[in-house]
Protein backbone atom coordinates (compact mmCIF):
# COMPACT_ATOMS: atom_id res chain seq x y z
CA UNK A 1 0.00 0.00 0.00
CA UNK A 2 2.57 1.90 0.89
CA UNK A 3 4.72 1.86 -2.17
CA UNK A 4 1.90 2.57 -4.44
CA UNK A 5 1.33 6.03 -2.43
CA UNK A 6 4.42 7.02 -2.64
CA UNK A 7 4.23 5.89 -6.66
CA UNK A 8 1.38 7.96 -6.96
CA UNK A 9 2.26 11.05 -4.97
CA UNK A 10 5.99 11.00 -5.01
CA UNK A 11 5.94 14.67 -6.48
CA UNK A 12 3.75 16.06 -3.46
CA UNK A 13 5.09 14.14 -0.84
CA UNK A 14 8.73 15.30 -1.61
CA UNK A 15 7.52 19.25 -1.58
CA UNK A 16 5.00 18.73 1.42
CA UNK A 17 8.48 17.25 3.24
CA UNK A 18 10.47 19.56 1.99
CA UNK A 19 8.33 22.42 3.25
CA UNK A 20 8.01 20.35 6.96
CA UNK A 21 11.58 20.02 7.03
CA UNK A 22 12.19 23.96 6.47
CA UNK A 23 9.76 24.66 8.93
CA UNK A 24 10.93 22.70 11.63
CA UNK A 25 14.62 23.86 10.90
CA UNK A 26 13.50 27.39 11.02
CA UNK A 27 11.19 26.37 14.38
CA UNK A 28 14.44 25.17 16.31
CA UNK A 29 16.65 28.63 14.98
CA UNK A 30 13.68 30.69 16.36
CA UNK A 31 13.60 28.28 19.60
CA UNK A 32 17.74 29.19 20.13
CA UNK A 33 17.40 33.29 19.49
CA UNK A 34 14.51 33.55 21.83
CA UNK A 35 17.26 31.59 24.50
CA UNK A 36 20.01 33.86 23.55
CA UNK A 37 18.01 36.89 23.69
CA UNK A 38 17.11 35.91 27.04
CA UNK A 39 20.47 36.24 28.72
CA UNK A 40 22.07 38.83 25.69
CA UNK A 41 22.43 42.24 26.47
CA UNK A 42 20.41 44.79 24.53
CA UNK A 43 22.69 45.99 21.73
CA UNK A 44 23.31 42.40 21.09
CA UNK A 45 19.71 41.86 21.51
CA UNK A 46 19.08 44.71 18.55
CA UNK A 47 21.43 42.96 16.32
CA UNK A 48 19.19 39.64 16.44
CA UNK A 49 15.89 41.54 15.78
CA UNK A 50 16.12 41.79 11.86
CA UNK A 51 17.22 37.85 11.83
CA UNK A 52 14.48 36.82 14.62
CA UNK A 53 11.84 38.56 12.42
CA UNK A 54 12.79 37.11 9.22
CA UNK A 55 13.20 33.50 10.82
CA UNK A 56 9.51 34.17 11.88
CA UNK A 57 8.65 35.01 8.48
CA UNK A 58 9.84 31.57 6.94
CA UNK A 59 8.07 29.96 9.97
CA UNK A 60 4.82 30.82 9.24
CA UNK A 61 5.31 30.52 4.91
CA UNK A 62 6.96 27.21 5.48
CA UNK A 63 4.06 26.58 7.90
CA UNK A 64 1.33 28.02 5.14
CA UNK A 65 3.02 25.46 2.71
CA UNK A 66 3.35 22.41 4.65
CA UNK A 67 0.01 22.57 5.98
CA UNK A 68 -1.96 23.51 2.23
CA UNK A 69 0.27 20.49 0.63
CA UNK A 70 -0.14 18.15 3.45
CA UNK A 71 -4.08 18.78 3.14
CA UNK A 72 -3.75 18.28 -1.06
CA UNK A 73 -1.93 15.40 0.13
CA UNK A 74 -4.21 13.81 2.09
CA UNK A 75 -7.46 13.73 -0.06
CA UNK A 76 -4.98 12.65 -2.82
CA UNK A 77 -3.75 9.72 -1.59
CA UNK A 78 -7.34 8.78 0.25
CA UNK A 79 -8.68 9.37 -3.48
CA UNK A 80 -5.49 6.77 -4.88
CA UNK A 81 -6.01 4.18 -2.48
CA UNK A 82 -9.69 3.82 -3.36
CA UNK A 83 -9.29 4.31 -6.72
CA UNK A 84 -6.62 0.94 -6.55
CA UNK A 85 -9.02 -0.98 -4.46
CA UNK A 86 -11.98 -0.45 -6.35
CA UNK A 87 -10.38 -1.30 -9.84
CA UNK A 88 -8.81 -4.33 -8.31
CA UNK A 89 -12.31 -5.36 -7.26
CA UNK A 90 -13.73 -4.73 -11.37
CA UNK A 91 -10.50 -6.28 -12.89
CA UNK A 92 -10.43 -9.35 -10.43
CA UNK A 93 -11.95 -13.05 -11.41
CA UNK A 94 -15.77 -13.13 -10.26
CA UNK A 95 -15.55 -16.10 -8.01
CA UNK A 96 -12.86 -14.63 -5.75
CA UNK A 97 -14.50 -11.74 -5.44
CA UNK A 98 -17.21 -13.80 -4.02
CA UNK A 99 -15.03 -15.65 -1.54
CA UNK A 100 -14.08 -13.01 0.05
CA UNK A 101 -17.47 -11.22 0.36
CA UNK A 102 -19.19 -8.20 0.07
CA UNK A 103 -18.65 -6.92 3.61
CA UNK A 104 -14.90 -6.94 3.52
CA UNK A 105 -14.69 -5.35 0.11
CA UNK A 106 -16.64 -2.58 1.76
CA UNK A 107 -14.72 -2.42 4.74
CA UNK A 108 -11.56 -1.92 2.62
CA UNK A 109 -12.88 1.12 0.83
CA UNK A 110 -14.48 2.56 3.64
CA UNK A 111 -12.75 2.07 6.87
CA UNK A 112 -8.81 0.97 6.02
CA UNK A 113 -7.78 2.99 2.75
CA UNK A 114 -8.60 5.70 5.08
CA UNK A 115 -6.48 4.52 8.16
CA UNK A 116 -3.80 3.83 5.79
CA UNK A 117 -3.86 7.37 3.69
CA UNK A 118 -3.58 9.38 7.38
CA UNK A 119 -0.74 7.89 8.06
CA UNK A 120 0.75 8.19 5.28
CA UNK A 121 -0.34 11.70 5.13
CA UNK A 122 1.34 12.22 8.38
CA UNK A 123 5.07 11.40 6.93
CA UNK A 124 5.51 15.47 6.26
CA UNK A 125 4.31 15.98 9.86
CA UNK A 126 6.38 13.48 11.45
CA UNK A 127 9.76 14.90 9.87
CA UNK A 128 8.78 18.06 10.98
CA UNK A 129 8.72 17.00 14.22
CA UNK A 130 11.70 14.53 13.43
CA UNK A 131 13.49 17.85 12.99
CA UNK A 132 12.17 19.55 16.01
CA UNK A 133 13.93 16.58 18.16
CA UNK A 134 16.84 16.64 16.73
CA UNK A 135 17.40 20.23 16.79
CA UNK A 136 16.80 20.85 20.31
CA UNK A 137 19.29 17.81 20.65
CA UNK A 138 21.45 19.43 18.99
CA UNK A 139 21.82 23.05 20.46
CA UNK A 140 21.23 21.01 24.06
CA UNK A 141 24.79 19.18 23.05
CA UNK A 142 26.17 22.99 22.21
CA UNK A 143 24.91 24.06 25.57
CA UNK A 144 26.71 21.03 27.45
CA UNK A 145 27.28 17.42 26.48
CA UNK A 146 27.16 16.41 30.34
CA UNK A 147 23.76 17.13 30.29
CA UNK A 148 22.80 16.14 27.17
CA UNK A 149 23.68 12.88 27.84
CA UNK A 150 21.96 12.66 30.76
CA UNK A 151 18.81 14.04 28.33
CA UNK A 152 19.43 11.13 25.97
CA UNK A 153 18.94 8.96 28.97
CA UNK A 154 15.74 10.42 29.44
CA UNK A 155 14.38 10.06 26.21
CA UNK A 156 15.67 6.73 26.00
CA UNK A 157 14.08 5.45 29.07
CA UNK A 158 10.69 6.96 27.55
CA UNK A 159 11.12 5.42 24.48
CA UNK A 160 11.51 2.10 25.45
CA UNK A 161 8.57 2.54 28.02
CA UNK A 162 6.80 3.12 24.72
CA UNK A 163 7.95 -0.21 22.98
CA UNK A 164 7.01 -2.55 25.63
CA UNK A 165 3.22 -0.93 26.01
CA UNK A 166 3.22 -0.77 22.04
CA UNK A 167 3.29 -4.82 22.49
CA UNK A 168 0.80 -5.16 24.65
CA UNK A 169 -1.72 -2.24 22.45
CA UNK A 170 -1.25 -3.26 19.21
CA UNK A 171 -2.77 -6.91 19.96
CA UNK A 172 -6.25 -4.86 21.39
CA UNK A 173 -5.58 -2.75 17.76
CA UNK A 174 -5.57 -5.89 16.07
CA UNK A 175 -8.91 -7.30 17.11
CA UNK A 176 -10.62 -4.31 16.36
CA UNK A 177 -9.21 -4.84 12.69
CA UNK A 178 -10.66 -7.64 12.99
CA UNK A 179 -14.50 -7.39 14.02
CA UNK A 180 -14.66 -3.93 11.65
CA UNK A 181 -14.71 -6.22 8.74
CA UNK A 182 -17.54 -8.28 10.14
CA UNK A 183 -19.84 -5.05 11.45
CA UNK A 184 -19.76 -4.16 8.00
CA UNK A 185 -21.37 -7.11 6.78
CA UNK A 186 -23.46 -6.08 10.03
CA UNK A 187 -23.93 -2.86 8.75
CA UNK A 188 -25.29 -4.02 5.70
CA UNK A 189 -27.57 -6.02 6.89
CA UNK A 190 -29.42 -3.16 8.53
CA UNK A 191 -30.92 -2.36 5.02
CA UNK A 192 -30.73 -5.32 3.30
CA UNK A 193 -32.63 -7.18 6.15
CA UNK A 194 -35.02 -3.86 6.73
CA UNK A 195 -38.04 -5.79 5.77
CA UNK A 196 -37.65 -8.92 8.00
CA UNK A 197 -36.34 -7.02 11.20
CA UNK A 198 -39.06 -4.38 11.03
CA UNK A 199 -41.82 -7.60 10.99
CA UNK A 200 -39.89 -9.11 13.55
CA UNK A 201 -39.22 -7.22 17.27
CA UNK A 202 -37.50 -10.00 18.97
CA UNK A 203 -35.12 -10.99 15.67
CA UNK A 204 -34.69 -7.13 15.66
CA UNK A 205 -33.74 -6.97 19.31
CA UNK A 206 -31.51 -9.73 19.23
CA UNK A 207 -29.88 -8.31 16.11
CA UNK A 208 -29.94 -5.16 17.83
CA UNK A 209 -28.37 -5.91 21.13
CA UNK A 210 -26.48 -8.75 20.40
CA UNK A 211 -25.59 -8.84 17.09
CA UNK A 212 -24.69 -5.06 15.92
CA UNK A 213 -24.76 -3.70 19.43
CA UNK A 214 -21.69 -6.15 20.29
CA UNK A 215 -19.95 -5.99 17.39
CA UNK A 216 -19.67 -2.03 17.86
CA UNK A 217 -18.94 -2.32 21.36
CA UNK A 218 -15.93 -5.27 21.01
CA UNK A 219 -14.56 -2.59 18.02
CA UNK A 220 -15.04 0.13 20.64
CA UNK A 221 -13.52 -1.55 23.97
CA UNK A 222 -10.72 -2.31 21.68
CA UNK A 223 -9.80 0.34 20.45
CA UNK A 224 -10.28 2.50 23.60
CA UNK A 225 -7.80 -0.25 25.19
CA UNK A 226 -5.30 -0.18 22.81
CA UNK A 227 -5.29 4.13 22.30
CA UNK A 228 -5.51 4.11 26.19
CA UNK A 229 -2.25 1.71 26.51
CA UNK A 230 -0.19 4.57 24.38
CA UNK A 231 -2.05 7.67 25.84
CA UNK A 232 -0.58 6.24 29.57
CA UNK A 233 2.64 5.70 28.35
CA UNK A 234 2.60 9.35 26.81
CA UNK A 235 1.84 10.76 29.56
CA UNK A 236 4.77 8.53 31.47
CA UNK A 237 7.00 10.17 28.85
CA UNK A 238 5.86 13.41 29.54
CA UNK A 239 6.33 13.18 33.10
CA UNK A 240 9.91 12.40 32.56
CA UNK A 241 10.89 15.36 30.31
CA UNK A 242 9.34 17.65 32.83
CA UNK A 243 11.20 15.33 35.64
CA UNK A 244 14.45 16.07 33.98
CA UNK A 245 13.65 19.80 33.81
CA UNK A 246 13.36 19.98 37.39
CA UNK A 247 16.65 18.17 37.71
CA UNK A 248 18.36 20.60 35.28
CA UNK A 249 17.34 23.97 37.52
CA UNK A 250 17.53 22.51 40.89
CA UNK A 251 19.90 19.90 40.75
CA UNK A 252 22.16 18.94 37.34
CA UNK A 253 23.54 22.63 36.84
CA UNK A 254 25.24 24.57 40.08
CA UNK A 255 28.21 26.50 39.87
CA UNK A 256 29.48 26.21 36.18
CA UNK A 257 30.24 29.47 33.32
CA UNK A 258 27.27 30.34 31.62
CA UNK A 259 24.91 29.05 34.50
CA UNK A 260 22.34 31.28 33.02
CA UNK A 261 22.21 30.72 29.71
CA UNK A 262 22.39 26.88 30.35
CA UNK A 263 19.86 26.67 32.42
CA UNK A 264 17.59 28.90 30.42
CA UNK A 265 18.38 27.01 26.99
CA UNK A 266 17.73 23.43 28.46
CA UNK A 267 14.01 24.96 30.32
CA UNK A 268 13.03 26.60 27.29
CA UNK A 269 14.55 23.39 24.47
CA UNK A 270 12.64 21.10 26.48
CA UNK A 271 9.47 22.46 27.53
CA UNK A 272 9.44 23.53 23.54
CA UNK A 273 10.48 19.93 22.44
CA UNK A 274 7.35 18.23 24.32
CA UNK A 275 5.00 18.99 21.52
CA UNK A 276 7.00 17.16 19.09
CA UNK A 277 8.61 14.45 20.99
CA UNK A 278 5.05 13.99 22.42
CA UNK A 279 3.23 13.94 18.01
CA UNK A 280 6.11 11.99 17.07
CA UNK A 281 5.01 8.96 20.29
CA UNK A 282 1.26 9.63 19.27
CA UNK A 283 2.24 8.42 15.58
CA UNK A 284 3.03 4.68 16.83
CA UNK A 285 -0.56 3.96 17.39
CA UNK A 286 -1.36 5.22 14.09
CA UNK A 287 0.59 3.72 12.44
CA UNK A 288 -0.15 0.57 13.74
CA UNK A 289 -3.30 1.12 13.05
CA UNK A 290 -2.24 2.21 9.64
CA UNK A 291 -0.20 -1.18 9.30
CA UNK A 292 -3.35 -3.22 10.88
CA UNK A 293 -5.45 -1.52 7.85
CA UNK A 294 -2.88 -2.14 5.27
CA UNK A 295 -2.96 -5.63 6.31
CA UNK A 296 -6.48 -5.82 5.75
CA UNK A 297 -6.54 -3.94 2.26
CA UNK A 298 -3.63 -6.57 1.22
CA UNK A 299 -6.09 -9.51 2.47
CA UNK A 300 -8.52 -8.49 0.17
CA UNK A 301 -6.47 -7.39 -2.76
CA UNK A 302 -3.70 -9.91 -2.41
CA UNK A 303 -5.45 -12.97 -4.86
CA UNK A 304 -7.04 -10.35 -7.26
CA UNK A 305 -4.70 -11.61 -9.71
CA UNK A 306 -5.54 -9.27 -12.93
CA UNK A 307 -4.88 -12.82 -15.44
CA UNK A 308 -7.91 -11.32 -18.42
CA UNK A 309 -6.86 -8.79 -21.03
CA UNK A 310 -9.09 -6.18 -21.17
CA UNK A 311 -11.76 -6.02 -23.68
CA UNK A 312 -11.61 -3.86 -26.85
CA UNK A 313 -14.55 -2.17 -27.08
CA UNK A 314 -14.60 -0.92 -30.59
CA UNK A 315 -13.97 -4.74 -31.48
CA UNK A 316 -17.16 -6.43 -29.99
CA UNK A 317 -17.49 -9.49 -31.26
CA UNK A 318 -20.29 -10.93 -33.58
CA UNK A 319 -21.84 -14.27 -32.25
CA UNK A 320 -22.26 -16.86 -34.96
CA UNK A 321 -22.27 -19.87 -33.03
CA UNK A 322 -21.21 -20.98 -29.05
CA UNK A 323 -20.12 -24.02 -27.73
CA UNK A 324 -19.30 -25.63 -24.90
CA UNK A 325 -17.55 -28.91 -24.54
CA UNK A 326 -17.08 -30.93 -21.69
CA UNK A 327 -17.57 -28.10 -19.15
CA UNK A 328 -17.20 -28.60 -15.88
CA UNK A 329 -17.25 -26.85 -12.66
CA UNK A 330 -17.41 -27.21 -8.67
CA UNK A 331 -18.80 -25.59 -5.77
CA UNK A 332 -20.11 -25.61 -2.05
CA UNK A 333 -23.52 -26.57 -1.90
CA UNK A 334 -25.10 -25.17 1.12
CA UNK A 335 -28.37 -27.37 1.13
CA UNK A 336 -26.17 -30.80 0.65
CA UNK A 337 -22.94 -29.83 3.29
CA UNK A 338 -20.71 -30.85 0.16
CA UNK A 339 -18.94 -29.82 -3.20
CA UNK A 340 -21.20 -29.52 -5.52
CA UNK A 341 -20.35 -31.22 -9.11
CA UNK A 342 -21.96 -28.99 -12.64
CA UNK A 343 -21.33 -31.36 -15.99
CA UNK A 344 -19.04 -32.41 -17.46
CA UNK A 345 -21.49 -30.82 -20.23
CA UNK A 346 -21.54 -29.99 -23.99
CA UNK A 347 -23.66 -27.51 -25.00
CA UNK A 348 -24.33 -25.38 -28.30
CA UNK A 349 -26.46 -22.32 -29.10
CA UNK A 350 -26.51 -19.97 -32.86
CA UNK A 351 -27.83 -16.76 -33.48
CA UNK A 352 -31.73 -16.08 -33.22
CA UNK A 353 -33.03 -19.07 -31.13
CA UNK A 354 -34.58 -19.36 -27.72
CA UNK A 355 -33.54 -21.54 -25.56
CA UNK A 356 -35.53 -22.47 -21.86
CA UNK A 357 -33.41 -23.95 -18.91
CA UNK A 358 -35.54 -25.38 -16.59
CA UNK A 359 -34.89 -27.39 -13.29
CA UNK A 360 -35.07 -27.52 -9.56
CA UNK A 361 -34.04 -25.14 -7.09
CA UNK A 362 -29.95 -26.01 -6.47
CA UNK A 363 -29.99 -27.46 -9.64
CA UNK A 364 -27.20 -25.64 -11.06
CA UNK A 365 -29.15 -23.49 -13.52
CA UNK A 366 -27.47 -19.96 -12.17
CA UNK A 367 -23.85 -21.44 -12.20
CA UNK A 368 -24.55 -22.70 -16.09
CA UNK A 369 -25.45 -19.40 -17.19
CA UNK A 370 -22.08 -18.33 -14.96
CA UNK A 371 -19.86 -20.39 -16.71
CA UNK A 372 -21.89 -19.89 -20.16
CA UNK A 373 -21.73 -15.81 -20.03
CA UNK A 374 -17.66 -16.11 -18.94
CA UNK A 375 -18.17 -15.06 -15.23
CA UNK A 376 -16.44 -18.59 -14.16
CA UNK A 377 -13.93 -20.04 -16.13
CA UNK A 378 -14.33 -23.78 -16.66
CA UNK A 379 -12.86 -26.10 -15.05
CA UNK A 380 -12.61 -28.71 -17.40
CA UNK A 381 -13.80 -28.26 -20.82
CA UNK A 382 -13.19 -25.58 -23.31
CA UNK A 383 -15.90 -22.75 -24.29
CA UNK A 384 -15.55 -21.84 -28.20
CA UNK A 385 -17.09 -18.89 -29.79
CA UNK A 386 -17.12 -18.72 -33.85
CA UNK A 387 -15.26 -21.63 -33.05
CA UNK A 388 -12.46 -19.58 -31.31
CA UNK A 389 -11.38 -20.76 -27.91
CA UNK A 390 -11.82 -18.71 -25.40
CA UNK A 391 -8.98 -18.39 -22.77
CA UNK A 392 -7.77 -15.89 -20.38
CA UNK A 393 -6.51 -13.75 -23.39
CA UNK A 394 -10.05 -13.63 -24.91
CA UNK A 395 -12.36 -13.86 -21.80
CA UNK A 396 -13.08 -10.67 -21.27
CA UNK A 397 -13.81 -9.62 -25.20
CA UNK A 398 -15.98 -12.41 -24.89
CA UNK A 399 -18.21 -10.89 -22.27
CA UNK A 400 -18.98 -8.62 -24.43
CA UNK A 401 -21.58 -10.50 -26.33
CA UNK A 402 -23.97 -10.60 -23.08
CA UNK A 403 -26.91 -9.03 -22.01
CA UNK A 404 -27.87 -10.34 -18.23
CA UNK A 405 -30.70 -9.97 -15.64
CA UNK A 406 -29.81 -12.39 -12.68
CA UNK A 407 -32.17 -13.03 -10.30
CA UNK A 408 -29.96 -11.05 -7.79
CA UNK A 409 -29.44 -8.34 -10.57
CA UNK A 410 -27.65 -5.04 -9.10
CA UNK A 411 -29.66 -1.79 -10.86
CA UNK A 412 -27.28 1.25 -11.28
CA UNK A 413 -28.61 4.51 -11.68
CA UNK A 414 -27.56 5.35 -14.94
CA UNK A 415 -27.02 3.95 -18.43
CA UNK A 416 -23.61 3.33 -17.97
CA UNK A 417 -23.17 2.24 -21.56
CA UNK A 418 -23.58 6.01 -22.93
CA UNK A 419 -20.45 7.07 -21.56
CA UNK A 420 -20.08 10.94 -23.16
CA UNK A 421 -22.03 10.50 -25.87
CA UNK A 422 -25.20 12.24 -26.88
CA UNK A 423 -28.00 10.54 -24.85
CA UNK A 424 -31.18 11.77 -26.58
CA UNK A 425 -31.74 8.90 -28.52
CA UNK A 426 -30.99 6.92 -26.16
CA UNK A 427 -33.34 8.51 -23.58
CA UNK A 428 -35.77 8.33 -26.26
CA UNK A 429 -35.98 4.83 -26.72
CA UNK A 430 -35.35 4.32 -22.97
CA UNK A 431 -39.13 5.69 -22.49
CA UNK A 432 -40.70 3.80 -25.26
CA UNK A 433 -39.55 0.80 -23.45
CA UNK A 434 -40.52 2.02 -20.59
CA UNK A 435 -44.08 3.26 -21.67
CA UNK A 436 -44.60 -0.23 -22.57
CA UNK A 437 -43.63 -1.66 -19.67
CA UNK A 438 -46.56 0.83 -17.78
CA UNK A 439 -43.17 2.50 -16.18
CA UNK A 440 -43.43 6.10 -17.83
CA UNK A 441 -45.19 7.17 -14.59
CA UNK A 442 -42.95 5.94 -11.94
CA UNK A 443 -39.92 6.48 -13.79
CA UNK A 444 -38.11 7.95 -16.77
CA UNK A 445 -34.88 8.36 -18.53
CA UNK A 446 -33.09 11.94 -18.43
CA UNK A 447 -29.41 12.05 -19.79
CA UNK A 448 -28.64 8.90 -19.29
CA UNK A 449 -30.06 8.63 -16.24
CA UNK A 450 -33.02 7.20 -14.41
CA UNK A 451 -34.77 9.51 -12.11
CA UNK A 452 -35.75 7.66 -9.60
CA UNK A 453 -35.08 3.78 -8.30
CA UNK A 454 -37.66 3.42 -5.39
CA UNK A 455 -39.57 0.90 -7.17
CA UNK A 456 -40.88 -2.34 -6.13
CA UNK A 457 -38.85 -5.76 -6.85
CA UNK A 458 -41.11 -6.30 -9.90
CA UNK A 459 -40.51 -2.92 -11.23
CA UNK A 460 -37.19 -2.87 -10.54
CA UNK A 461 -36.70 -6.49 -12.57
CA UNK A 462 -38.86 -4.28 -15.41
CA UNK A 463 -36.26 -1.54 -15.38
CA UNK A 464 -33.10 -3.95 -15.88
CA UNK A 465 -34.67 -5.63 -18.49
CA UNK A 466 -34.83 -1.86 -20.53
CA UNK A 467 -31.20 -1.66 -20.01
CA UNK A 468 -30.37 -5.53 -21.40
CA UNK A 469 -32.75 -4.29 -24.42
CA UNK A 470 -31.11 -0.77 -24.39
CA UNK A 471 -27.38 -3.16 -24.58
CA UNK A 472 -28.35 -4.41 -27.84
CA UNK A 473 -25.76 -7.55 -27.13
CA UNK A 474 -26.38 -10.61 -29.38
CA UNK A 475 -26.76 -12.56 -26.45
CA UNK A 476 -29.45 -12.06 -23.85
CA UNK A 477 -29.82 -14.35 -20.61
CA UNK A 478 -32.83 -13.50 -18.29
CA UNK A 479 -32.58 -15.57 -14.82
CA UNK A 480 -35.97 -15.94 -13.01
CA UNK A 481 -36.75 -12.48 -15.03
CA UNK A 482 -40.72 -13.01 -15.13
CA UNK A 483 -40.96 -14.92 -10.72
CA UNK A 484 -41.56 -11.29 -9.75
CA UNK A 485 -44.17 -10.06 -12.61
CA UNK A 486 -47.76 -10.37 -12.55
CA UNK A 487 -49.67 -12.43 -15.26
CA UNK A 488 -49.93 -9.12 -17.48
CA UNK A 489 -46.29 -8.46 -17.77
CA UNK A 490 -45.29 -12.16 -17.88
CA UNK A 491 -47.31 -12.45 -20.92
CA UNK A 492 -45.56 -8.89 -22.34
CA UNK A 493 -42.33 -10.89 -21.82
CA UNK A 494 -42.81 -14.10 -22.87
CA UNK A 495 -44.95 -13.49 -26.02
CA UNK A 496 -43.84 -9.77 -27.21
CA UNK A 497 -40.62 -9.03 -26.05
CA UNK A 498 -38.98 -13.04 -26.35
CA UNK A 499 -40.51 -13.23 -30.00
CA UNK A 500 -38.95 -9.13 -30.54
CA UNK A 501 -35.88 -9.77 -29.73
CA UNK A 502 -35.64 -12.96 -31.38
CA UNK A 503 -36.57 -11.95 -34.84
CA UNK A 504 -33.67 -9.17 -34.40
CA UNK A 505 -31.27 -12.34 -34.20
CA UNK A 506 -30.63 -12.33 -30.54
CA UNK A 507 -29.92 -15.61 -28.71
CA UNK A 508 -31.88 -15.85 -25.68
CA UNK A 509 -31.35 -17.84 -22.99
CA UNK A 510 -34.53 -18.21 -20.34
CA UNK A 511 -33.76 -19.69 -16.75
CA UNK A 512 -37.81 -20.17 -15.90
CA UNK A 513 -40.18 -22.15 -13.80
CA UNK A 514 -43.38 -21.14 -16.15
CA UNK A 515 -44.63 -24.19 -17.64
CA UNK A 516 -47.18 -22.87 -19.76
CA UNK A 517 -44.96 -20.50 -21.85
CA UNK A 518 -42.43 -23.75 -22.69
CA UNK A 519 -43.97 -23.97 -25.94
CA UNK A 520 -42.63 -20.85 -26.88
CA UNK A 521 -38.99 -22.14 -27.21
CA UNK A 522 -37.18 -23.45 -29.70
CA UNK A 523 -35.47 -25.61 -27.40
CA UNK A 524 -35.60 -26.64 -24.03
CA UNK A 525 -32.75 -27.78 -21.51
CA UNK A 526 -33.22 -29.26 -18.07
CA UNK A 527 -30.36 -29.38 -15.09
CA UNK A 528 -30.83 -31.96 -12.86
CA UNK A 529 -28.45 -32.51 -9.85
CA UNK A 530 -25.74 -30.62 -12.28
CA UNK A 531 -26.44 -32.85 -15.24
CA UNK A 532 -27.87 -31.30 -18.51
CA UNK A 533 -30.75 -33.18 -20.45
CA UNK A 534 -32.22 -32.14 -23.34
CA UNK A 535 -36.15 -32.06 -23.33
CA UNK A 536 -37.70 -33.30 -26.17
CA UNK A 537 -40.10 -31.45 -28.44
CA UNK A 538 -43.28 -32.82 -27.93
CA UNK A 539 -42.63 -31.87 -24.10
CA UNK A 540 -42.82 -28.33 -25.16
CA UNK A 541 -46.55 -28.38 -25.80
CA UNK A 542 -48.71 -26.92 -23.19
CA UNK A 543 -51.55 -29.07 -21.72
Amino acid sequence: MFKFLLSQSRGLLFFTALASVIHGACSVLLVTQISGALTADALARDRMALTFGLTALVVMLSQMAASILSERLSHHADAQLRLYVSQRVMDTDYRHLEAIGAAKVQSALAEHTAKVAEFFVSFPAILTNAVVVLGCLTYMLMLSWQVFLFAVLVLALGSLAYHLVHLRAIVHLDAAADEQDRLFGHFRSLTDGAKELRLHRNKRTVFANKVLGESIEIVRRERTKGMSIFLLSASWSNFLIYAFIGLVLFVLIRDVPNQAKIMTGFALVFVYMVTPLEVLLLNLPRANLAKASADRIDDVTQGMQVNENPANPLQLPVLKSLELDGVAHRYYHEQSDDFFALGPMSLSFKAGEVVFLVGGNGSGKTTLAKLLVGLYPPEQGSVKLNGELIDDANRDQYRQIFSTVFSDFHLFDRLLQVGNTDTSALDQRGNQLLARLHLQHKVQVKNGAFTTQALSQGQRKRLALVVAYLEDRPFMVFDEWAADQDPVFKNVFYHDVLSELKAQGKTILVISHDDRYFHLADRMLRMENGQLQIVEQQELIPA
